[in-house]
C-alpha cells in the first residue's frame, strides 16, 4: 500500500471519527461540568483543535481518532479531579492555561516531528507491546509529578502560589509528552489496531449478542408479568417499597424483574411472600443458565474467529512494504515501522 493511497481517508471515515471524537468529548465535557461550564467549554475547544491538528498529521481513520478522543478525555478526567484535589484554591485563570500546556506541547510536538511519526504510523504492523515499558517509563515520571503534588503542601499556599505551582506542574508535565511523543503515538496505533481487531470479533459475536439480549429481554418481560399478576390477585402486597407494604404497578415489576434476572439486587423492591420468592429464585436459576448459554455460543464461534485472525495476520505478514520504506534483508517488519 502506497503512501498516498493510506493517508486518503473516505468522507463516510472522516464524519464517523469527527462523531465518535464528538460524542465522547461532549460526553465528558458535561461530567467535569461541576468544575464550571466555562472550564468545560475551554476543554471541550481545546480537545477540538487538538484532535483537528492531529488528524492533520495522522489521518488514520476513525478508529485512531476515537484513541486520540479516549486519550483527551482520560486526561480531562485526571485534571480535572487532581486538579481540584491539588490544588483548589488555584485561579480561574491558571486552570484553563494549565490544561492547554501539554495538549499544545504534544501537538507541536507531532508536528514537528510529522514526517518520523507518519512513517511509524504508515508501518502497518500489528499491535506490539515490547515498546510498553518505554510508555510505561514516561507514564511514571507524569505520576511522579501528581504525587508530588498531592503530597506536598501546595494546597495551603495562597491562590496565586497555588495558580503558580499548577503552571509549574503542568509545565514538567508538557514537557515529558513532548518528549514521549513517539511512543505516545505508537501506543495510539497500538490501540487503532486493537479496536479494529476487537470490531472483527464483534462481528461473529453479533448473532449470539442478539440471541442473549432477546432471550434476556423475553424472559424479564415474562417474569415481570407474572409479579405484577400475582400481586394483583393477591388479598395483601406482597413486596416491600421503600420499607412499606405496596402494589406494584407495571414498571415496577418490570424492575424488580429485570433486578433479579441480572442478579444485581438493589434492595429498593423486596417480596415478602414464600410464592413469590420461590418465583425470584426460579428466575434467577433460569438467569444463569441463560448466562451458561451465552458464555457456550461465544466460545463456539471462537474457534471461526481465530481462523479468520490467523489468516488475516498471514496475508498481513506478506503485504508489500509502504513505497520508499523497504526494509534491510533479513530485518525485522518491526523496523519498518520505525522501531
Amino acid at each position: 500500500m502506497s503512501r498516498r493511497s493510506h493517508r486518503r481517508s473516505t468522507p463516510r471515515h472522516v464524519l464517523s471519527g469527527a462523531a465518535l471524537t464528538l460524542a465522547l468529548t461532549l460526553l465528558v465535557a458535561g461530567g467535569v461540568a461541576d468544575q464550571g461550564w466555562g472550564f468545560s467549554a475551554i476543554a471541550l475547544g481545546i480537545a477540538a483543535l487538538a484532535m483537528g491538528g492531529l488528524h492533520l498529521i495522522f489521518p488514520q481513520g476513525p478508529l485512531f481518532a476515537l484513541g486520540v478522543a479516549n486519550g483527551l478525555a482520560v486526561y480531562i478526567c485526571l485534571y480535572a479531579v487532581l486538579g481540584r484535589a491539588a490544588f483548589p484554591l488555584a485561579s480561574d485563570w491558571a486552570r484553563p492555561l494549565g490544561f492547554l500546556l501539554p495538549v499544545a506541547s504534544f501537538v507541536a510536538a507531532c508536528w514537528l516531528r510529522r514526517r518520523a511519526l507518519l512513517r511509524l504510523a504508515e508501518g502497518l504492523v500489528p499491535p506490539d507491546l515490547e515498546h510498553l515499558p518505554r510508555f510505561a517509563r514516561w507514564l511514571m515520571f507524569t505520576a511522579v509529578v501528581g504525587v508530588v503534588s498531592l503530597a506536598t503542601p501546595i494546597n495551603r499556599l495562597p491562590p496565586f502560589e497555588q495558580s503558580l505551582a499548577l503552571l509549574a506542574a503542568m509545565a514538567v508535565i508538557a514537557g515529558i509528552s513532548a518528549a514521549a511523543v513517539r511512543d505516545v503515538v505508537r501506543l495510539l496505533i497500538d490501540v487503532a489496531a486493537i479496536l479494529q481487531t476487537v470490531t472483527a470479533r464483534l462481528a461473529h459475536l453479533a448473532v449470539p449478542i442478539a440471541t442473549y439480549i432477546s432471550i434476556f429481554a423475553l424472559l424479564s418481560v415474562v417474569f415481570g408479568c407474572f409479579y405484577r399478576i400475582a400481586d394483583g390477585l393477591s388479598q395483601h402486597p406482597l413486596f416491600i417499597q421503600t420499607g412499606a407494604p405496596s402494589r406494584l404497578d407495571f414498571s415496577d415489576a418490570l424492575h424488580f424483574s429485570v433486578v433479579t434476572m441480572a442478579t444485581v439486587g438493589y434492595g429498593d423492591i423486596q417480596p415478602t411472600d414464600d410464592g413469590v420468592r420461590l418465583l425470584a429464585a426460579i428466575q434467577i436459576l433460569v438467569g444463569q443458565l441463560l448466562l451458561l448459554f451465552g458464555f457456550a455460543e461465544i466460545m463456539r464461534s471462537t474457534p471461526a474467529l481465530l481462523h479468520e485472525v490467523a489468516g488475516s495476520r498471514k496475508d498481513h505478514s506478506h503485504r508489500e512494504p509502504a513505497a520508499g520504506h523497504d526494509p534491510a534483508p533479513g530485518s525485522p517488519r518491526r523496523e519498518v515501522a520505525g522501531e
